[in-house]
């Protein structure tokens, strides 16, 4: 397979006509031949031939197109963020694709799931540099103190006397003092490789670099990160704003969130106490919705469950539609019998004990957004390109080529573009819509339940309730969540894949944890079977 195609081979349809256009406008502006010679790779690349070092990577991607943020070992329907990003990374040259992810030591901030959108998403990886270190290796750095040590600035003697300084000491006499015109300029200090816009130049539009920065060895995009910040969209339509701020509100602080998320076997886990930070829910302003009626849920955590966004959201759009009282949320946080939680406010009841999740759909991938990461600010230098560039010597003029602020306004160009032609496809359809409403007429309107200008559900009608995304989970009759049917418990789900499907994953981890622990003497930090709340960040 040759690197153009292996390039290309994940992209998905709307990916490669965009591209195509793309080439047909860069080749409507082509330079002559011989302007602009066209360079192939010919030879073998040796990595080992070139500096390294590690950055971060910040970038943005629409989840809709893509199959989930992790890379997948078995073929999937779309392809994956990783998968992409990876293959540019290697087509670039930057990263040995031999090596794969665990060779350039690929970390990334969070894993989102199939649909899941991402704002601000980081990775850190090592990377071909142009730079690589500027600090010298330690052995040179003492081969230099020495030879600067052994020099003196008393005059060397020779045999006949007379040393450098002697034979020159008629300098003295001149007239003029020297100057610098007959020494040699210094060469000029490399320029750092332009990450963001050799990166964008091969990735499809759906995947956008934003920025870099130089990072420690040590870094790590997983366990440096302090917080992260998801964001879900929804419309306003047929729910009770104040009755989902109250129950969004019960999720701040440490709480055990087994029943809302989705049980993971390969990872093992028996903690899923979390901390919630931030939950609100308030309307989008500043000209950033087309309607007005557009709202968003923040939720700001140090790590999430799997999938533990979407089933909040369920839970929440539950409430909004009158289903369920707020109360609902602290009765599926309050998992253990020991230690019961106590009424939320004076005038309701001790909440209901929950031990496993009940059956309930999580709510739709497409409006959620992994919004910002965020880290200490002295671990991270963000920028567009390297420094040089962003001086303000740094023009077309004097540079050939596109500065980086004209880079960095292409890149708001298209982002702007892409904005605009959904603005426009939103016009249509809201167009569109105006039309069919002179001829048609919208459903009946039952939710919230028992709020003004709604009707009762009729006896054996169906009706459907939001699940997000303008997705609908329709039904004659609803059944209370704490009344349904109860789903395994974690213990009993990860024997049943230890056991069974899982049984030889689960050995040769064993294994690998006992040759670390003859090798070291010590117990596998991080017991594979209890990660650290860190480690299992996903939605």
């Amino acid at each position: 397979m040759s690197a153009i195609s292996s390039a290309y081979e994940n992209w998905s349809k709307e990916d490669l006509i965009a591209r195509l256009r793309q080439l047909d406008q860069l080749q409507t502006h082509r330079r002559p031949p011989h302007e602009h010679p066209i360079k192939r790779h010919t030879e073998p690349f040796d990595f080992a031939a070139h500096p390294k070092r590690k950055i971060a990577l910040k970038f943005c991607y629409h989840g809709q197109h893509f199959s989930g943020m992790e890379f997948q070992m078995t073929p999937t329907q779309l392809p994956t963020v990783e998968g992409v990003l990876f293959s540019a990374l290697a087509y670039a040259r930057l990263v040995d694709p031999h090596g794969g992810l665990e060779g350039c030591g690929w970390e990334r901030c969070g894993r989102t799931d199939r649909g899941v959108s991402a704002a601000q998403q980081v990775v850190s990886l090592w990377v071909r540099s142009a730079i690589g270190d500027k600090e010298l290796p330690s052995e040179d750095k003492a081969q230099l103190e020495e030879v600067s040590s052994s020099s003196s600035l008393e005059p060397s003697k020779n045999e006949d006397g007379l040393g450098l300084v002697g034979d020159l000491d008629f300098v003295g006499d001149w007239d003029e003092p020297p100057t610098n015109s007959g020494r040699r300029t210094p060469p000029k200090e490399p320029s750092e490789l332009r990450y963001v816009a050799l990166l964008n130049n091969i990735l499809p539009p759906t995947i956008r670099i934003i920025a870099w920065s130089p990072v420690s060895p040590n870094f790590s995009a997983r366990f440096n990160c302090q917080h992260r910040h998801y964001k879900y969209f929804f419309t306003s339509d047929g729910l009770d704003i104040e009755a989902m701020q109250d129950a969004a509100s019960r999720l701040v602080g440490e709480h055990d969130f087994r029943n809302m998320c989705k049980m993971d076997p390969r990872k093992q886990l028996t903690h899923f106490v979390r901390k919630v930070k931030r939950a609100t829910i308030s309307p989008i302003s500043n000209g950033l919705a087309p309607t007005t009626n557009m709202y968003v849920f923040d939720l700001i955590g140090s790590a999430f469950l799997y999938n533990q966004v979407r089933h909040i959201m369920a839970l929440l759009f539950l409430v909004g539609a009158h289903l369920e009282q707020p109360s609902i949320i602290n009765a599926l946080m309050n998992t253990d019998p020991n230690s019961p939680l106590s009424p939320f406010r004076p005038d309701e009841s001790a909440p209901s004990l929950v031990l496993t999740k009940p059956d309930y759909q999580m709510a739709d991938p497409l409006p959620l957004v992994l919004w910002d990461s965020a880290y200490e600010d002295s671990l991270l230098n963000w920028q567009v390109e390297p420094d040089e560039q962003l001086s303000e010597s740094s023009t077309s003029e004097s540079k050939p080529g596109l500065s980086s602020r004209d880079l960095s306004a292409k890149l708001y160009d298209i982002m702007h573009s892409l904005y605009t032609r959904s603005l426009i496809q939103t016009t249509l359809d809201a167009h569109f819509l105006s039309v069919v409403s002179q001829y048609h007429t919208p459903s009946p309107r039952y939710l919230p339940l028992g709020a003004p200008g709604t009707q009762p559900i009729p006896s054996g009608g169906t009706f459907g309730y939001p699940l997000g995304g303008a997705s609908y989970k329709r039904g004659s009759k609803y059944v209370p969540v704490l009344e349904r049917p109860r789903m395994a418990s974690a213990e009993e789900v990860n024997e049943r894949w230890r056991l069974g499907r899982g049984r030889k994953q689960w050995e040769r981890r064993l294994e690998k944890r006992a040759a670390y622990e003859a090798r070291s003497g010590t117990s596998t930090p991080g017991d594979e079977a209890t990660p650290s709340p860190s480690a299992d960040v996903d939605e």
